[in-house]
């Protein structure tokens, strides 16, 4: 079997756009000192052209639809927008 690499990330520190390509920057939580809120910390940076951004979106749509759909997720209807 091939191998693959992977990345654990706690989220998306950032998404922006520039020089024409949509950046994403995953951040990992380290903890500063004991006892204090770990702090988003920058790992990885992924970057796309609109069009790959575009069609990584429609796939993330399709799999909270999933998700929706077997009551693994939930709707906040009182969320801001």
């Amino acid at each position: 079997m091939e191998e693959k690499k992977e990345v654990f990330a706690d989220g998306i520190g950032q998404i922006h756009f520039a020089g024409g390509m949509v950046r994403y920057d995953f951040v990992t939580l380290q903890p500063e000192k004991e006892g204090t809120a770990p702090v988003p910390k920058a790992n990885l940076r992924i970057i796309m052209p609109p069009q790959g951004f575009l069609a990584t979106f429609n796939s993330m749509q399709q799999l909270i639809d999933k998700l929706l759909d077997a009551g693994i997720l939930q709707k906040n209807e009182n969320a801001k927008k």
